[in-house]
């Protein structure tokens, strides 16, 4: 491991983006390479177990704890926006769920200036990242570092059940909705290997610390980077307790993520002239987009008793069913402990006329929200269902050149009316889906949101109170045009008017994709590695997508087989 003060790269963060520029870059072993985490090591047994998923997003040692500021249009709520601190980022407490998004994500991202980046440009990355547990074809891997399969295989009746009441309310089967049609009810993938979470920092950092021209140092808080002009030279940041400094001769690249990526541009004197002064920063490059456009997804639970409690998982919230959960899983990397639950999906759209879909469903047998609080003292299942194109708009701003000084956060959510409508609708759909024929053997009644939750006024103000992050912050540092002022980087992941600095990871979507952030933060980085590794692109992908052919008219296939009880 090398200990000298310059590398030929530096990378900041050991994320879902950073480790797998670490790994790409130091393929070439005459390329050393420096990788600056601020948290620590991702050993512990609450990370490696699929179902113990919120244990390491309730840690501080896991987790930043970042909160919004108060969000207007849900009742002034503080919203979590976790994100991870460890090796492998947020892949190393999220959710394990794998979605790459839609075609139509990506075929939007080069309308609005990210030449290069449509989808038959990024599926061959996705391929490149990935295992599948279904066998390769034209859009699944299968020599990847990241494995995908379906956890348990649906073995609780209720996963099919609920497969069975989107097809009863008219909406398709899509026999993979990360291949050709996302569109539909479908089975879910998770990134989980032999029962374990696969995080990058399992998959990709891990293997590439055996190099001798790979360093991580962790523990190490960025203070900036540093700048001679108009070209990123270096970096320096706190680790001990003492400030240091590392040079870089070729390039920094900033990997800390949607919220760390844009505040430490901001802390370095790069960004929008307002934001800097008022946060007491030296304007060293004026780039008023760093830190906007910021995007997240929102997700709420509807919630059901059951009519037999032996069905649901409820039953095994006790610390007993846990003991031995956990201990088969020790033993035998199987059974509860090697699943995330969410083993079915569906994606809809919310109207006619919407080309792609826009709402996403999570089912779980069972009623406990995300963060394991709350409902579970009623035996049941729950839909989770979340509307993925929002119109709103936040930021990220320093408040003080003080790195250990949390930046200001303010998504905005539901500031722009049409997310509001938009979320309604979507409310009203998955009511009607948990109302099917296929869920009568199960559906004992609706105890969250209830009957007291008809009209819009009361949906609407139900949401407000209720509705929860779905841990997808992005789009903060967006990547666009030359043309487009708001763009923070190029298509080459460069920013924009400085020499030897790039930002890899998920700030530089130009709007969150239609899915879970982690599978799409992946390919790009692998994309972006093959970019700064000056290498040629993939051969494009000529694989077609799904598109229904009567978009423009209809919000679903065909009438369903009986409407909700409840309009």
């Amino acid at each position: 491991m090398m200990t000298e003060g310059k590398y030929d790269y530096i990378i900041i963060g050991a994320g879902s983006a950073g480790s797998v520029l670490a790994n790409r870059l130091t393929e070439n072993p005459a390329t050393t390479v420096l990788v600056l985490e601020n948290g620590g090591n991702d050993n512990s047994i609450m990370v490696r177990m699929p179902t113990a998923l919120q244990y390491p997003m309730k840690t501080k040692r896991f987790n930043w704890g970042y909160l919004t500021e108060p969000e207007p249009r849900l009742n002034n709520r503080r919203m979590d926006l976790s994100r991870g601190k460890a090796i492998g980022g947020s892949s190393s407490i999220n959710g394990m769920i794998y979605v790459r998004g839609n075609a139509g994500d990506y075929e939007k991202w080069e309308e609005l200036g990210a030449k290069g980046w449509g989808y038959r440009d990024c599926l061959p990355y996705f391929k490149k990242s990935e295992t599948c547990a279904y066998g390769e074809d034209m859009y699944r891997g299968g020599n990847g570092p990241i494995h995908t399969s379906n956890g348990n295989g649906m073995i609780n009746p209720l996963y099919t059940a609920f497969i069975r009441a989107g097809a009863e309310a008219g909406y398709g089967i899509s026999e993979d909705y990360n291949g050709y049609r996302q569109e539909g009810m479908c089975r879910m993938d998770m990134t989980v290997k032999n029962g374990v979470r696969c995080s990058t920092a399992l998959a990709y950092l891990k293997p590439a610390m055996k190099r001798p021209n790979l360093t991580v140092l962790t523990h190490a808080l960025v203070k900036r980077v540093l700048l001679e002009g108009k070209r990123a030279v270096g970096v320096e940041y706190i680790r001990n307790g003492k400030t240091e400094k590392v040079l870089a001769g070729r390039e920094v690249i900033l990997s800390a993520g949607s919220i760390g990526s844009p505040h430490i541009l901001q802390l370095s004197g790069i960004g929008p002239v307002g934001v800097l002064k008022k946060a007491g920063i030296e304007l060293r490059h004026e780039l008023p987009g760093v830190g906007e456009n910021f995007q997240d997804h929102l997700e709420s639970v509807i919630q059901y008793e059951i009519k037999d409690p032996a069905i649901s998982y409820n039953r095994k919230l006790g610390l007993i069913s846990k003991f031995f959960i956990g201990a088969r899983w020790v033993l035998f990397k199987s059974g509860l402990g090697a699943t995330n639950h969410f083993e079915s999906t569906g994606f809809i759209r919310t109207h006619a006329g919407r080309k792609y879909p826009n709402v996403q469903f999570h089912f779980l047998p069972m009623t406990i929200r995300y963060d394991a609080t709350g409902g579970a003292e009623i035996p049941g299942y729950q839909i989770h269902f979340g509307v993925n194109n929002p119109y709103s708009r936040g930021w990220v701003r320093a408040k003080t050149p003080n790195p250990q000084d949390y930046p200001e956060l303010q998504v905005n959510y539901m500031s722009d009316p049409r997310d509001v409508e938009e979320y309604r609708t979507a409310f009203k759909l998955t009511r009607e889906i948990g109302m099917q024929p296929a869920f009568d053997p199960y559906r004992k009644r609706e105890v969250d949101p209830g009957d007291g939750v008809q009209t819009d006024d009361e949906i609407d103000a139900w949401v407000r109170q209720h509705v929860e992050v779905a841990y997808h912050p992005t789009c903060s540092c967006k990547m666009g045009a030359d043309d487009d002022p708001m763009a923070v980087v190029d298509t080459d992941c460069r920013v924009r008017g400085l020499e030897g600095l790039r930002v890899v990871d998920s700030s530089i979507f130009p709007t969150v994709p239609n899915g879970n952030t982690n599978g799409p933060t992946i390919m790009l980085a692998e994309k972006a590695a093959d970019i700064i590794r000056g290498l040629p692109p993939l051969p494009a992908s000529n694989a077609p997508y799904w598109l229904d052919p009567k978009w423009e008219t209809r919000q679903r296939e065909r009438n369903p087989v009986r409407k909700a009880a409840q309009e």
